[in-house]
């Protein structure tokens, strides 16, 4: 479970340019809870997600991950419990390496005394065995070096690294944004399966409204670094785009100006 309490986050504070990105935002997040955000630029989604792996420290506020309180924890501590993949597929993976590799160095977080000599023929075959699930041909590329593979083939590595040592939360950061349509659905498939096979609590931010509506059990809409909008349950399945931006009217008393929003 992931507790936010009191989150507030003031950028060039004290100067004619400050701006409140979190504004005493709480948020719970149960066990096996899949959370889609949506919001217009700027509203706090990136900061949220910088804020709980750590990017910068909060101004005040509390974050519990699982029981542990990681307010003040370093980042590469916070990252033996957190899966994030990115929207740039070229992040996250070391292209100088091989599939292989990058794979052995993701799961040797969940173990206590990680670095070993090369890669066991257990745990090579246990990254061909997840590989072979995603139905793109990885695991007969296990030598063959990432910086060879495709911006899908890359998210797709990204996303099993990210969840191959079983995090405690998984961030997903617009992780579909920079693919073509084919290699986004591809994706977004991989990613539910990985989610509801493993069980992870996880959040993903998306402009896509239909995939926000579409994907995972709740729904929250960010705007000026406060939750507007949580939608669960029957409200959410059977909610529409043009009622969540009539809500979204109501309560902001404003229209929704981002076009990604729109028009994605």
């Amino acid at each position: 479970m992931l507790e936010i309490r009191g989150a507030q986050k003031t950028f060039l504070k004290g100067t004619p340019n400050e701006r409140v990105a979190l504004d005493g935002l709480d948020l719970t997040l149960g066990d096996g809870e899949f959370m889609t955000i949506i919001g217009s630029n700027g509203a706090g989604k990136s900061t949220l997600f910088n804020a709980i792996t750590s990017a910068f420290l909060l101004d005040g506020g509390r974050i519990v991950l699982d029981g542990h309180d990681i307010t003040w924890l370093p980042p590469h501590k916070r990252a033996l419990m957190i899966g994030y993949l990115f929207q740039d597929p070229m992040k996250g993976t070391a292209p100088s390496m091989t599939i292989e590799e990058n794979l052995a160095l993701a799961y040797s977080r969940k173990r206590i005394w990680p670095l070993r000599r090369g890669v066991s023929r257990q745990d090579s075959d246990f990254f061909r065995e997840r590989l072979a699930r995603f139905g793109m041909g990885l695991e007969d590329r296990m030598k063959d070096m990432v910086g060879h593979l495709s911006g899908g083939q890359r998210q797709a590595l990204s996303l099993l690294m990210s969840t191959i040592a079983n995090p405690n939360l998984l961030l997903l950061d617009e992780h579909t944004a920079a693919l073509d349509p084919a290699a986004a659905e591809k994706i977004m498939s991989i990613t539910r399966n990985i989610v509801a096979e493993q069980g992870l609590s996880t959040m993903m931010i998306t402009h896509n409204i239909q995939q926000a509506l579409g994907f995972g059990n709740r729904t929250i809409m960010l705007e000026d670094g406060r939750i507007i909008l949580d939608i669960t349950g029957t409200e959410r399945s059977d909610m529409t785009v043009p009622r969540l931006m009539e809500l979204y009217s109501q309560r902001r008393n404003k229209e929704l100006d981002n076009d990604r929003l729109l028009l994605e």
